[in-house]
């Protein structure tokens, strides 16, 4: 009897976890005015998150986002503990200025609320040890969104280089931008603080550098560079007239690698790829779905292979189903991680750096063990 007792307990509270894990993540989004917010508002019909609440207190843009997208302007709020207090989200997304980073965690990790935001992690490193230092003490994940996370070819170049495909790492070239945001035409609200200093935390620098800060920690397994050396241009004063809009960030391993990360607002083609040199060839992730890797033959020769790659699987495909089983414990962030806090953290430690260096017109050099 008493077997078959703890039989049925079991069975019980299997089903209970089960029914858990298959129920949607209940999600809110934090500020409109980012316009990576369309990745979410696009797929508001998808079946493993259920958007619970939004803030935004600019009621414009949201009736603006509501008549697009179909959703009840009954669900916006004006302030985040508003909507916790109605919706209970048991996460959230942040699409507001990168500032107001700091404050979403500030909000959300004493009511034990997951934090997900938008690259980068944090204005600067004083913001980023406060975010830190909150989540660890409420216990709650806080990711960090890129979109070249959810490249394949990204993963690919990572898995030839672990395996030793191109020989040891010497150089690592990322290139991120596009013509500049006032030139693809994003709206207002957005072009507002991603072109000041204090909200975005610099230009080009910040929102296209920590493309680069980030793919290279990961490719270097978490490891801090010893030195920052940056170069900034305004190439479009008219334009950006606060900030900078076009960065060279070169960066130094004790390892004999070093990595230039080229982020720029005046790319006359939008572009997001990475090259890896190594002792024995080199790899070109071009894009997103398209990898060239070729190996040395000779003094200019080379054999040459071609990659045409899937998308990622699922929870590994986009931020919001990675967001959903990293809450539900279906996956386990490891501290290198693209999306995870440790990597993050160097990333914005890289960025501060590489702003100090540029405006002194000096080598920075980081302490490893900060």
């Amino acid at each position: 009897m008493i077997k078959k007792t703890c039989f049925i307990w079991f069975v019980f509270l299997t089903t209970l976890t089960t029914l858990a894990q298959e129920a949607p993540l209940k999600v809110g989004v934090i500020g409109l005015s980012h316009s990576h917010v369309h990745w979410i508002l696009n797929d508001l019909a998808r079946k493993d998150i259920d958007i619970v609440g939004i803030v935004e207190p600019n009621k414009d843009l949201a009736q603006r986002y509501a008549q697009q997208y179909g959703y009840s302007m009954s669900m916006v709020y004006n302030t985040i503990k508003e909507m916790i207090a109605v919706a209970n989200p048991e996460a959230v997304t942040a699409f507001g200025s990168i500032y107001e980073h700091l404050h979403v965690v500030e909000v959300c990790a004493p009511e034990g609320i997951h934090v997900m935001v938008e690259k980068p992690l944090a204005v600067s490193i004083a913001h980023a040890k406060k975010m830190k230092m909150l989540a660890r003490k409420y216990n709650i994940h806080l990711l960090t969104n890129y979109e070249t996370t959810w490249y394949p070819t990204n993963h690919k170049a990572y898995t030839l280089l672990k395996e030793d495909y191109i020989g040891a790492a010497r150089k690592i070239i990322v290139r991120d931008g596009h013509k500049g945001p006032k030139k693809i035409g994003v709206n207002k609200e957005f072009l507002d603080w991603l072109t000041d200093p204090i909200q975005n935390g610099g230009g080009a620098i910040t929102d296209f550098g920590c493309y680069g800060a980030n793919l290279v920690t990961w490719l270097m397994d978490g490891k801090k560079p010893t030195t920052v050396t940056a170069v900034t241009l305004q190439q479009q004063p008219e334009n950006n007239p606060k900030v900078d809009d076009d960065a060279t960030i070169i960066l130094t391993y004790n390892d004999n690698v070093n990595a230039i990360i080229q982020a720029s607002w005046n790319w006359p083609i939008g572009r997001k790829d990475m090259e890896i040199y190594g002792v024995n060839g080199v790899i070109y992730a071009d894009n997103k779905h398209d990898m060239r890797v070729h190996i040395s033959k000779g003094y200019d020769g080379f054999t040459a292979e071609t990659f045409n790659l899937e998308e990622r699987t699922p929870p590994f495909n986009d931020p919001f189903s990675l967001l959903k089983a990293v809450v539900r414990h279906e996956v386990v962030l490891e501290p290198n991680d693209l999306t995870a806090l440790e990597n993050n953290m160097i990333v914005v430690e890289i960025l501060e750096a590489a702003i100090k260096s540029a405006k002194s017109g000096k080598t920075v050099k980081l302490n490893a063990n900060d």
